[in-house]
């Protein structure tokens, strides 16, 4: 109650204040209008005419809601609201006095004079109040503190004028900006809130020399030019390790809570910022549509990919989301999580086993979907390559009996998750992931014919931070003090974060839903690809270390099914780009159903039956392009 008293004492107080200066405003303007004392002019006028004018103030005022507006940050915004707040007082008091007085004794003129008074009166105790409240004028002033931590910003950007405000309006802030280095070589020489710009970042060595001299040499780099990533982001890292200073940068820009320093507080570097990717503009309209109202069933639920679709599916608001997933464990904490999150929103945790032909048409058929998201696989390429039949199991036959139930319960769309090991397989993870798309584009050749259910598929390469990958495991043994282990110092792999691809996902799913929309594999563009060697490098200076000195790398030779580089697209699939940046179409071979249907059961036959020799017979059959011996040969290997 406290609260809501203190609050309507402020509203209370802005309400009069404003009404007394538009009182003030008006009286002023008959004075510079007439030279001389209203009251002398006409007593008449002055006596009708300003509590006219004050309760339309008051009441355009209040329409046009320039009370809710906090003086505290009152900035260029605030001042248009005030200017269009006047002109309409004025406008409707011209209109109010004409029906009372016909405007015999006002001064036309004066009209404009108390517009241009009221806008100064309204500005000018807006800006007194924050000037009193900063201490300065809006920060440009940087305030000196010998107690805050000495930072060099990279970038003469829009981030850097806000950390720079920040900064000094924040009475306990951390830290004093002491120059700022000029990242696109536009605003050499000028200045952002009093803070000079000293030069490129080519001349980082010359103005740290200088700023050295001068005593105020920084403690850290921050990085507030959102563009600034990758090959540029990785460099300044080695240089700022030269220097002996930690490397972070701000959030982006739209991350910020507006009026808080802390909002602000830089990050440290993280691994994505030196991948280099551009952030794409997304289309939120279409996902929405995609999603909202619809019944949404996510299987792999409890894995990195499956949960962050299920996360962002949450978000979208569909009618109902069932999470699907053999692992109990992982089951219930994507159960929590999306709870946790949505609380409202109507989910079912189901467990089961993909495998299970059965099970998933009795789950299928009473869910009813309107969209299936099938993320559910297994894919740590060299256990799969120990146990081929459980890959088989469930990377091809589960996406077979995912697939058929969907088909026979009519639903609207199937998503199968794909990756970059099915083109030119040389694992029985990659084959068996190329056998599944191969499955899911006969059916939707089938579909085209006339059947109900759409079967899109994605393709992509490795997500980072993904249970199984290199990231997390080159973390756990910088934990433990090295080595970090690569198996080859020329292996390459695509990367990109599992939001970026799960958002990339959903938008080929618009475009893979749309009436009309041809047969593709939908492959999202993962950029350049990364040599393992360089980013185990990076993330041991990242953790403040030397390669080589601190670290050790350790090369350990090829595992079983692993490539060197891996590939997007097979050299006859025709390629073309889509509407969305970031997502490209590929035109895959025709596939016969019947044949491949056929050559499924023999395969799911021999992979329960335990008869290996037969497995990799019906591999080699259904995905041509696998050569198991071929592939173990080129490591230096012999097949089991």
């Amino acid at each position: 109650m406290n609260g809501l008293t203190r609050r309507l004492t402020r509203l209370g107080v802005i309400v009069v204040h404003d009404g007394v200066m538009a009182a003030l405003s008006f009286l002023l303007a008959l004075y510079l209008r007439l030279g001389m004392d209203p009251f002398d002019y006409s007593r008449e006028l002055v006596m009708v005419g300003t509590p006219i004018f004050t309760a339309v103030a008051m009441c355009v005022f209040a329409v046009l809601r320039l009370h809710q507006g906090v003086w505290r940050y009152a900035s260029l915004p605030e001042l248009w609201q005030i200017m269009r707040a006047s002109a309409v007082a004025i406008l409707v008091f011209l209109l109010v006095l004409f029906w009372v007085t016909r405007l015999e004794l006002l001064p036309r003129s004066a009209l404009g004079i108390n517009w241009f008074i009221l806008v100064v009166l309204l500005t000018g105790s807006r800006v007194a109040y924050r000037i009193l409240k900063d201490g300065r004028i809006f920060g440009l002033t940087p305030r000196a503190d010998p107690d805050r931590i000495p930072v060099l910003l990279i970038g003469a950007t829009d981030g850097a004028d806000m950390f720079i405000r920040a900064m000094s309006s924040v009475p306990d802030a951390r830290y004093q900006v002491v120059g700022i280095v000029d990242t696109r070589q536009t605003r050499v020489g000028r200045r952002i809130r009093g803070v000079e710009v000293m030069g490129g970042i080519d001349r980082l060595d010359r103005i740290m020399e200088h700023l050295s001299k001068d005593g105020r040499r920084p403690h850290r780099f921050v990085v507030t030019d959102p563009q600034f990533t990758g090959a540029s982001l990785a460099a300044l890292l080695e240089k700022a390790e030269g220097f002996a200073v930690n490397l972070a940068r701000l959030p982006r820009i739209t991350d910020f809570t507006p009026g808080g320093g802390a909002a602000i507080e830089p990050r440290p570097i993280a691994l994505q910022d030196l991948l280099g990717r551009a952030q794409q503009v997304l289309d939120r309209t279409a996902m929405d549509g995609l999603i909202r109202g619809r019944r949404v069933l996510v299987t792999g639920a409890g894995g990195t990919i499956g949960g962050e679709l299920a996360r962002q599916v949450a978000m979208l608001g569909p009618a109902e989301i069932a999470l699907l997933d053999n692992s109990e464990f992982a089951l219930y904490c994507a159960d929590l999580d999306i709870g946790e999150r949505c609380p409202k929103l109507t989910r079912r945790p189901i467990l089961a086993d993909i495998r299970d032909r059965a099970r998933m048409a009795a789950v299928i058929a009473e869910l009813a979907p309107d969209l299936v998201f099938h993320a559910a696989a297994l894919k740590h390429v060299p256990m799969v390559e120990s146990y081929p039949a459980e890959g088989v199991l469930t990377n091809t036959v589960g996406t077979r009996n995912v697939a058929d139930a969907c088909r026979k319960a009519g639903v609207g769309a199937m998503v199968l998750i794909s990756t970059d090991k099915a083109v030119n397989p040389a694992s029985v993870m990659g084959a068996s992931k190329r056998i599944a798309e191969s499955y899911c584009q006969a059916l939707n050749t089938a579909t085209e014919s006339g059947r109900n259910t759409r079967f899109i598929t994605v393709r992509f390469g490795n997500v980072l931070g993904s249970t199984g990958s290199v990231v997390p495991l080159f973390q756990r043994q910088l934990d433990r003090g090295g080595p970090l282990t690569v198996t080859h110092p020329d292996m390459t792999r695509y990367f990109m974060t599992v939001r970026e691809a799960v958002e990339l996902v959903l938008e080929s799913t618009v475009l893979g839903t749309e009436p009309g929309a041809e047969s593709s594999i939908f492959v999202l563009d993962m950029g350049e690809p990364v040599k393992i060697i360089d980013l185990a490098q990076q993330m041991i200076r990242l953790a403040g270390l030397e390669p080589g000195t601190d670290i050790e790398i350790k090369i350990t030779g090829l595992r079983p099914g692993e490539k060197i580089s891996e590939e997007l697209f097979y050299d006859a699939e025709t390629t073309h780009a889509s509407r969305y940046p970031g997502v490209l179409l590929a035109r895959p071979r025709p596939v016969d159903l019947e044949a491949l249907t056929r050559g499924l059961e023999e395969m799911e036959a021999a992979a329960r039956a335990g008869e290996r020799d037969a497995l990799n017979a019906a591999l080699a059959r259904l995905a041509p392009d696998y050569d198991p011996r071929a592939a173990a040969a080129e490591r230096g290997q012999a097949l089991p």
